[in-house]
């Protein structure tokens, strides 16, 4: 598999992920929110973002991280497998809460320059509620193309280390 999508909630681990699976199969990784944020956090307009999604889905090989719904069906249409982290909400506001001390005045590594990392009460609630908002949403997309594309939907940690070391003994999905 040459292209590998990675989406779900903020703090869900998509990054994360994202990074050990390249690292793992030597696929170039692509993080979303390095190119959809200006800096100071100003995002970029739709026809802009449109190019850039259509320049990294056109490549042949690539791990995707992000969500970005408006994008979505595109990246879906253009991946092998779609890799879903529907993890618990308790556990994604814990990680964006460590996150933001962690980060203090300065932006992530997956993250364009100039956005320092902010915790804010509308993301906190953005990702509460991923599951009800978005989440269902992913999940009714992904039963429609289960039968085209691999889906992979990983609901605890200890899944994503499973999968991980899977994936470390096989070289492959």
């Amino acid at each position: 598999m040459n292209r590998i999508l990675v989406i779900g909630s903020g703090g869900s681990g998509k990054s994360t992920l994202s990074q050990k699976l390249s690292n793992i199969l030597n696929l170039p990784v692509i993080h979303l929110d390095a190119y959809f944020w200006n800096p100071n956090w100003v995002p970029k307009p739709n026809d802009e973002w449109d190019q850039i999604i259509d320049k990294f889905t056109n490549q042949d090989q690539w791990i995707m991280d992000g969500n970005y719904s408006r994008t979505m069906n595109t990246r879906i249409e253009r991946a092998d497998v779609i890799i879903f982290l529907d993890m618990p909400r308790l556990l994604c506001c814990y990680r964006i809460i460590k996150r933001r001390f962690m980060y203090h005045n300065k932006s992530r590594p997956d993250m364009n320059e100039g956005c320092n990392e902010k915790l804010d009460w509308e993301f906190v609630n953005w990702v509460w509620n991923y599951k009800k908002r978005s989440g269902m949403n992913v999940l009714k997309k992904l039963k429609h193309i289960q039968r085209d594309k691999q889906v992979i939907i990983l609901n605890t940690r200890k899944q994503v280390d499973e999968f991980i070391s899977r994936i470390e003994n096989n070289r492959s999905l």
